[in-house]
């Protein structure tokens, strides 16, 4: 008997192995699956100016990349003692003006590297809504806590989201024209917009995005993460205590889906070792004195040693 609504999934062609070197952008599900990755030992990194919701604000972060952008005391303000910049996530805010603007070129610096050596770029778009700064007229990445009377929400349309979309894409391109982009809406529910405004939203991302898609069908993919919590996992069992987060039992079977469908089957072998590893090197035992317990860690060095040694650049520690 069937008991779930199958969510169809186009299997990527470019599959990503252990020679992959993946860079992950946009909402906090993006940060779920950068864990997943880095937990199976693929090079990856995710988010240099942290997390970013809406697509203007990752086409803003592309851009910076593609034109070199130096940032100057002019990109960043500061509040409640605290120095921020409204194009990045208030991880990156420092106590010191000239801490923050470094912090701020060598992540982009770094990020323009990154998509330089990149063979798969994973974008999750969270939201159309933004938050425009009254005092400058500009769409902002993060509000930092600012009084919300110094900004206007507004919804971007779907014509504005594909604009997005494409410059986006143009600006990877533009830097790595090889590079496998692989697109996915988040499932998190931005519930705090509204009920009927989340939807709103979710339905122009969509929108925008599967009309780029269509004109744009080269070296792009989608992976339906908003789809398969949505049909597939419909019961608040895969949510968190918010109810509006995918908990980890979600996240889990969203990356098993994700691992069948763009993953290299020859590499599932030593995904399972590197994560034998992983859960026995974070083993307490009861009394580590025991010949039982040096067995098992001599068996655990050996597996680890013979990973290190087909693959230097994994770091267990």
């Amino acid at each position: 008997m069937q008991l779930q609504t199958l969510v169809p999934i186009q299997p990527l062609n470019n599959k990503i192995n252990y020679h992959s070197k993946i860079v992950s952008v946009g909402s906090c599900f993006a940060v779920n699956m950068a864990q997943r990755f880095k937990q199976y030992q693929f090079v990856n990194t995710v988010n240099p100016l942290g997390i970013l919701f809406h697509p203007q604000a990752i086409s803003n972060l592309v851009q910076y990349a593609v034109n070199n952008k130096v940032f100057s005391d002019t990109d960043v303000f500061l509040h409640n003692e605290i120095w921020s910049c409204f194009h990045a996530h208030s991880d990156l805010n420092e106590l010191e003006q000239e801490d923050i603007i470094d912090a701020l070129n060598q992540r982009v610096a770094d990020f323009r590297n990154n998509i330089e050596q990149a063979s798969h770029f994973i974008i999750t778009l969270g939201t159309a809504w933004v938050y425009r700064f009254i005092e400058t007229n500009e769409i902002v990445a993060n509000c930092h806590k600012i009084p919300q009377q110094k900004f206007q929400k507004e919804l971007l349309s779907v014509a504005d989201c594909q604009q997005a979309i494409f410059q986006i894409e143009a600006g990877l391109r533009q830097i790595n024209p090889n590079l496998q982009i692989i697109y996915t809406i988040s499932p998190v529910r931005h519930i705090k917009d509204g009920f009927v405004e989340n939807q709103r939203s979710k339905a122009h991302l969509i929108s925008a995005l599967h009309q780029h898609l269509q004109e744009n069908q080269n070296l792009n993919y989608y992976f339906p993460s908003y789809e398969i919590i949505m049909d597939e996992l419909r019961d608040y069992r895969f949510y968190g205590k918010d109810l509006i987060h995918p908990n980890e039992l979600a996240v889990d079977y969203i990356l098993g889906m994700f691992v069948q469908n763009c993953i290299d089957p020859e590499i599932l072998a030593t995904m399972k070792k590197v994560d034998e590893v992983q859960k026995g090197l974070a083993h307490r035992p009861f009394n580590p004195y025991t010949e039982a317990h040096q067995q098992f860690l001599d068996k655990l060095a050996l597996k680890l040693d013979g990973l290190l040694e087909e693959y230097p650049f994994m770091n267990f520690r």
